[in-house]
């Protein structure tokens, strides 16, 4: 994939948002470079410094937290046309606690921090553009919070595939489960109940 069309997706994304001059879309994807990954890379790794931002724009990535016993557990997953990264490592310059990785052929777009800082000053209206995703990551983990709180497992389920129908073909059986906070054998047996599987 070229350049110039991964560039035109990142502004098809922005423009849905806010407004935009050409010299302030030309200058915005002048910031980012292409990186393309393998299946099962890493695009960061617990212990490092989450350097970049990262934009979907093709393939399918998954952010985990490995314990001391070794058990992964699933923190969240991005699509194309979704951001990833790990802010409390990319905004304080801190090792990060959690993994990225892909789980797909996958392409990002992503910027550095420096860049992004220098954006803001250059450009106030990214910083509202940023604003408004923050605002949408937090109403979500807001909702899982909630939904973990407020419905059992089988309701879990359901509520994720009926938000994401695409993750049941993208992201395997035992890292739904840690995503859900339950086990692989009890989301076999709610899907076995809800689709009826003998």
């Amino acid at each position: 994939m070229e350049k110039t069309h991964a560039d035109t997706l990142l502004i098809n994304h922005v423009l849905k948002r806010i407004n935009l001059s050409t010299d302030e879309q030309i200058h915005f994807t002048s910031l980012f470079t292409l990186r393309k990954i393998l299946p099962r890379q890493y695009l960061l790794q617990q212990g490092d410094i989450c350097k970049y931002e990262f934009f979907v724009i093709k393939g399918f990535l998954r952010s985990f937290f490995v314990d001391d016993p070794g058990t992964e557990h699933t923190l969240n997953f991005a699509f194309e046309d979704w951001w990833i990264s790990d802010s409390k490592s990319f905004l304080q310059l801190l090792p990060s606690e959690i993994n990225i990785i892909a789980h797909e052929p996958t392409i990002v777009m992503q910027i550095e921090k420096e860049a992004l800082d220098q954006l803001y000053l250059d450009y106030p209206v990214f910083d509202r553009f940023w604003r408004l995703l923050n605002q949408n990551f937090n109403l979500s983990q807001s909702e899982r919070i909630l939904n973990a709180i407020s419905m059992n497992g089988a309701e879990r389920y359901h509520a994720l595939v009926v938000k994401y129908p695409k993750v049941e073909s993208r992201l395997a059986q035992k890292h739904i489960a840690s995503y859900l906070g339950i086990t692989p054998v009890f989301l076999s047996m709610i899907r076995r109940s809800q689709f009826n599987i003998k």
